[in-house]
C-alpha cells in the first residue's frame, strides 16, 4: 500500500436520512468495515450534513460523523452543482450514494447501487428518477473511479451511460449484528413470532420491492397458507400492503412489522422458513445474502442482480409472475429436501461474502488512486 491515501473520508449522510434503506446500511457497513480493516497508520473518518444530533451516523472504529456546515436540504442541492463545503484533511473520499461531494484536487470513489433510474424509472417518482440519472453521469464525470454491486450494474450503466472507465464491481456482506442472539427465544416471544411456519419479506415498503406481486401470489389457490411478515419501513409511493392484503382477502395471513433491529431481524430470520424478495429490479439484493447466511431458503424474482447473488443456491421466478412465484413457495414449502438442499446451498454461497472483504477490495482501490 505504499503511496496508498491514508486518511479516508466516508460520507455517512444516508445513516441518518429518515428512510435510511438499503443504501443507509450499506454506508454504515462499508465505513465500519474500513475501520476494522485500515492498514497501520490508516484511518476512516466520516462526514454528514449538518444535525443536531449525530448518533446514527458513529460508525465504531471511525472517527466522526464530521458535521459539514450545511444542513441536509441545502448541502443536498449545493452538492448537485459541484458546489459547497467537503470533507478536510482526508486524502481521499468515498461516497456510498451518488450524492457526493466537491473532488477538490484528491480522490473521490462513488458507489452507485443500481441503474434503475434508467431501467424502472417508473418504480421512482419521476423527480426521483431525473435527480439519479443526474447525480450519476455527473459522478461518471467527476469520479476517479464509480462503485457497483454486482456485474448486473455494471453492464446496466454501460448500455446507459458513456462510461469514462469500466466501474469496479465489490459485493457486499452480512451485519455482525445479525449472527443469532443468545436471547433469540425471548426476541421471538416478544415479537409475538408465529409458532408455526411463515415467510419474510424484508425491504423498504416502496413499488419497486415488488410486494403486490407477493400479496397476488398468496391469494392464489395454489399458494401455502403460512403467515406472511413484512419487514421493512414505509418509503415513497403509498403502498397499501394492508389496503391491498384486505382487498385480496389475505389480511389474517399478512403482518406488517415496520423497521426492526438487527437483533429482533436475527431472531425472524432464524424461524423464518423461507425469505421472499419478489422484487423487480435490485442492484445487489442484500436480504437475499443476509437470509442465506442464516440458512434461511429463498425464493426470489429473477431480477438479474438478485439472480447474480444468489448464484444457484436460490429460487427465482420471473419478474411480476404471481402464479410462479405461488408455485415455488408452495415447492419450497412442501418439500423438506428441497428446503434442505436450498439451506446448505445458500450457507454455501453466502460464505463468499464479507464485509471485512468489501472493505479490502476498497483499500486496494483506493491503492491505485493515491
Amino acid at each position: 500500500m505504499t503511496g496508498a491515501p491514508r486518511r479516508i473520508g466516508v460520507v455517512v449522510e444516508q445513516c441518518l436520512g429518515r428512510v435510511p434503506g438499503g443504501t443507509g446500511r450499506y454506508a454504515f457497513e462499508v465505513a465500519s468495515a474500513l475501520a476494522a480493516t485500515a492498514p497501520a497508520g490508516a484511518a476512516v473518518t466520516t462526514w454528514a450534513a449538518w444535525h443536531a444530533d449525530t448518533n446514527a451516523g458513529r460508525v465504531p472504529g471511525a472517527r466522526g460523523p464530521r458535521r459539514l456546515p450545511l444542513p441536509r436540504r441545502p448541502l443536498t442541492a449545493a452538492w448537485e452543482r459541484g458546489l459547497g463545503p467537503a470533507p478536510t484533511g482526508v486524502d481521499l473520499v468515498h461516497s456510498p450514494t451518488p450524492l457526493f461531494p466537491p473532488r477538490r484536487r484528491r480522490p473521490l470513489v462513488v458507489t452507485v447501487h443500481d441503474a434503475v433510474p434508467w431501467t424502472h424509472p417508473e418504480t421512482l417518482t419521476p423527480r426521483g428518477a431525473r435527480w439519479h440519472r443526474r447525480v450519476i453521469a455527473r459522478a461518471n464525470d467527476v469520479a476517479d473511479a464509480l462503485v457497483v454491486p454486482t456485474e448486473a450494474v455494471a453492464r446496466e450503466l454501460g448500455r446507459h451511460l458513456p462510461l469514462r472507465r469500466p466501474p469496479v464491481v465489490v459485493g457486499e456482506g452480512v451485519s455482525r449484528a445479525l449472527h443469532p442472539p443468545a436471547d433469540a427465544a425471548e426476541r421471538a416471544a416478544a415479537l409475538g413470532l408465529p409458532e408455526g411456519e411463515f415467510a419474510v419479506t424484508l425491504a423498504t415498503v416502496e413499488p419497486r420491492k415488488g410486494l403486490d406481486v407477493l400479496l397476488a401470489a398468496l391469494a392464489r389457490p395454489e399458494a401455502p397458507d403460512v403467515p406472511l411478515l413484512v419487514v421493512g419501513q414505509a418509503g415513497w409511493g403509498g403502498v397499501d400492503v394492508a389496503g391491498v392484503a384486505a382487498d385480496l382477502d389475505v389480511a389474517d395471513r399478512v403482518r406488517l412489522m415496520g423497521r426492526l433491529p438487527d437483533e429482533d431481524l436475527a431472531a425472524v430470520l432464524g424461524r423464518a422458513a423461507v425469505l421472499v424478495a419478489p422484487s423487480r429490479a435490485e442492484g445487489f439484493g442484500l436480504p437475499v445474502l443476509e437470509a442465506m447466511a442464516a440458512g434461511v431458503p429463498v425464493v426470489s424474482s429473477d431480477d438479474p442482480a438478485l439472480a447474480e447473488v444468489g448464484g444457484g443456491a436460490t429460487v427465482t421466478v420471473p419478474v411480476g409472475d404471481s402464479a410462479a412465484l405461488a408455485a415455488a413457495l408452495a415447492a419450497v414449502l412442501t418439500s423438506p429436501g428441497d428446503r434442505a438442499r436450498l439451506r446448505e446451498a445458500g450457507l454455501r454461497r453466502a460464505a463468499d461474502f464479507s464485509w471485512d472483504a468489501t472493505a479490502r477490495a476498497l483499500w486496494e482501490l483506493y491503492a491505485t488512486l493515491g
